[in-house]
């Protein structure tokens, strides 16, 4: 499958697919992240929640999600980009854009048997949980340790002066 063919642009057209694929018993496992800067951390989460089942899907943040965060940096690639580094990666099977400031309505949409968490959030942080536990879903914490991130990359080349 090519990286264009991964992206939806509308999730709700991702919808038949997924119900196709729960159909022949593939366990469907959801991420998200704005991934503005691609880092070691990022595939080690992305290879880890695909070990989780049979398909992963990834909803990346849009900008007008990440403004609703005031700790949030404004991203420095626009989400189209982002959404296709991301596709391009061979653990992710098929990518959304995140319009919300919590993934609550596409887990309610797609009703994943497992929602895949970095290992620096906790149960209590995620809103979100309601809507996975109550979809029949679990939540599963994977990658390392949180030692990389794209705002410690935004600041090392800021103190470069490359950025």
């Amino acid at each position: 499958m090519s990286t264009f063919d991964k992206i939806f642009a509308d999730p709700e057209a991702l919808l038949p697919t997924l119900e196709a694929r729960r159909e022949e018993g593939a366990t469907i496992v959801f991420g998200n992240g704005c991934f503005d800067l691609l880092h070691v951390g990022h595939v080690r989460y992305l290879d880890a929640a695909r070990a989780l089942g049979d398909l992963l899907v990834i909803a990346v943040n849009t900008e007008a999600s990440i403004r609703s965060n005031p700790n949030r940096e404004p991203p420095i690639n626009p989400c189209e980009k982002r959404m296709e580094v991301i596709a391009g990666l061979e653990a992710v099977d098929f990518v959304v854009p995140l319009e919300a400031p919590v993934p609550t309505p596409l887990i309610e949409l797609y009703r994943p048997h497992v929602q895949a968490k970095g290992t620096d959030y906790t149960l209590e942080q995620m809103p979100e949980r309601f809507a996975v536990f109550e979809g029949g879903g679990r939540i599963e914490f994977v990658g390392d340790e949180k030692t990389h991130s794209s705002t410690a990359l935004r600041q090392a080349l800021r103190e470069r002066g490359q950025l």
